[in-house]
């Protein structure tokens, strides 16, 4: 085999598993392969670029016909086997998903919530989303409903709601036992006083005050006390090895509104997250390790009541890169005009991969693949468009979208009609047509900028579905080409680079929105028929959905 076919057999195997071929990692492999090459570094370069060019030029069926015909093995990407087992007593699995109202889901969130629900699913469980709302400063109203929907979309199943705020009295009272048996007092100092005091181990001035005059304190704190003149303490141990352990607040005061009631003390989270999880019946609690040193914290409350604590499984963290996460921040930039709204295509939340054309599976698959592994990790956005890929293929009509066009004159030829499968595997699905007319002897067509400048005079090209042509001239970004024949043989026995088209005067304006920017360009007349919402391909471009048609097509990119 020449290094140019293995070479090709690379680019296939490359273009078959990612889309599209990377003639870097084409480059790579065949360096390995080959080694007496590498004197040759400028020449092999050259030629593995065209190679990877012609192949990124084929469509997606095609990559597949002739990875099957070189007998190109399919790599097999390695994975756990499954989720490990809940340690513990499983016979009753009752787990939760507690999110902050401060916005919709995003990826982050997706890990536990499928997660949560697979665990549950796997022993026939209950799973309670527990919206965790007691520091008002953070609540979006809307996120209220916002959150159930997301779930929804994405196949997580909730066996009960349970809203915080909803609980206030059930906080008191437990902050009010925790008084009386001396394990919380009433605590004046301001922050930075007592974080000298508990780095130095020494207890503060009302550490001995009486459970009487706690309980009083504690009634103000309700009543007549601003927010920062007082917080409720557990009295852990001034003592302790890790000053985060030492006497920490679990009861303050917040003179902002909430939305949905009228309250002034709030529980922080380690303690109405153990209160919680112990009267709802959690047995086990899935979270990032991150929360070791709240777990840790918990494991006070719960000893301080003589409560058996849920099992604990911490994972690593999940980094995703590409996309803004921060519920806050998004808040500030869709106020700020930066956003257009929570689904804004630039954003990680469900919302925007929705509206990218992600399916929920895919998601669903791609974080049950991260797994709950100890260690950090990225996240991969190439497993995700290889599982949404594998959903969206198959269902997905096939067009012609043409970003950065160029005219191409056609001579020789004034019309011509292909009728061309809207998707190759499913002549039932229909036919699409491209309807090329001109006068004089000319005709007009659409091709990518970059596939123009590419293209060299005296260059035999394949219309992708159409018709061969030799290309006359090329500058300005214009050409000018003339008819040539019409079998698709005939372009092989050339070598026709194949490149997609657009018949200029049928065509309609399309916009595509992207993460890093947008595309402009034109589509053929056909896209017109299609409805928003669905997912389709454009042909050597990637997966888009449509999102709306006025006077242009607005569609929005999810993948190679």
């Amino acid at each position: 085999m020449s290094y140019l076919e293995a070479a090709r057999r690379h680019a296939i195997l490359n273009a078959k598993r990612y889309g599209r071929a990377n003639w870097k990692a084409v480059l790579g492999k065949l360096m390995g392969e080959h080694p007496e090459l590498r004197g040759r570094g400028r020449e092999v370069v050259e030629e593995v670029r065209r190679v990877v060019e012609e192949v990124n030029a084929l469509t997606r069926e095609e990559i597949e016909r002739e990875a099957e015909r070189l007998g190109a093995p399919e790599r097999r990407r390695k994975r756990e086997a499954g989720l490990p087992e809940l340690p513990g007593d499983t016979s009753r699995v009752v787990m939760r998903f507690a999110p902050n109202p401060s916005g919709p889901l995003h990826l982050g969130h997706a890990r536990a919530a499928v997660l949560n629900h697979e665990y549950v699913r796997r022993y026939s469980g209950r799973l309670i989303l527990r919206i965790e709302d007691t520091d008002p400063a953070r609540v979006y109203p809307p996120a209220y409903e916002m959150i159930p929907q997301d779930l929804s979309w994405l196949g997580v199943e909730v066996h009960q709601v349970v809203v915080q705020s909803s609980r206030l009295d059930v906080y008191r009272e437990h902050a009010e036992q925790l008084i009386r048996m001396g394990r919380a007092y009433v605590c004046f100092c301001d922050t930075e006083h007592f974080r000298r005091l508990r780095g130095r181990g020494e207890p503060c001035e009302h550490r001995e005050q009486s459970v009487e005059e706690n309980l009083r304190e504690f009634g103000r704190m309700f009543s007549e006390l601003k927010e920062g003149e007082a917080v409720l303490r557990l009295k852990t141990g001034m003592e302790l090895r890790d000053p985060a352990m030492r006497d920490f607040p679990i009861m303050r005061i917040s003179e902002v509104p909430h939305p949905r009631v009228d309250a002034r003390v709030y529980p922080l989270m380690n303690f109405s997250v153990a209160v919680d999880d112990h009267l709802l019946g959690v047995t086990h609690v899935l979270r990032g390790k991150d929360h070791i040193v709240n777990t840790r914290k918990q494991e006070f409350i719960y000893r301080f009541f003589g409560w058996e604590m849920p099992e604990f499984i911490h994972y690593g963290r999940m980094k995703i890169e590409g996309v803004r996460l921060s519920t806050s921040e998004i808040r500030r930039g869709i106020e700020a005009g930066e956003y257009s709204g929570w689904d804004d295509v630039r954003l990680g939340t469900l919302r925007a991969l929705a509206r990218r054309g992600f399916m929920p599976e895919a998601v669903r698959r791609a974080v049950l693949e991260a797994g709950v592994k100890q260690s950090d990790i990225s996240f991969s956005w190439k497993v995700l468009y290889a599982h949404n890929r594998q959903l969206v293929e198959p269902v997905a009509d096939r067009y012609f979208f043409v970003a950065s066009p160029a005219r191409l004159v056609v001579e020789g030829i004034e019309s011509f009609r292909a009728r061309v499968r809207l998707h190759p595997d499913h002549p039932e699905r229909g036919y699409r047509e491209l309807v090329l007319s001109g006068r004089g002897g000319r005709a007009e067509v659409f091709i990518d900028r970059r596939d123009l400048e590419r293209l060299e005079e005296g260059q035999v090209v394949r219309l992708m579905e159409g018709f061969n042509v030799l290309l006359r001239r090329a500058g300005g970004g214009e050409g000018v080409a003339e008819f040539h024949s019409r079998e698709l043989e005939e372009a092989k026995r050339h070598g026709a680079r194949l490149i997609h088209w657009v018949p200029a005067g049928e065509h309609v304006e399309v916009e595509v929105l992207r993460p890093e920017g947008r595309d402009t360009g034109v589509g053929e007349a056909a896209l017109r028929s299609v409805e928003p919402g669905r997912v389709v391909q454009f042909e050597r471009y990637g997966f888009v959905r449509i999102d709306s048609k006025d006077e242009a097509i607005v569609a929005c990119y999810a993948h190679p």
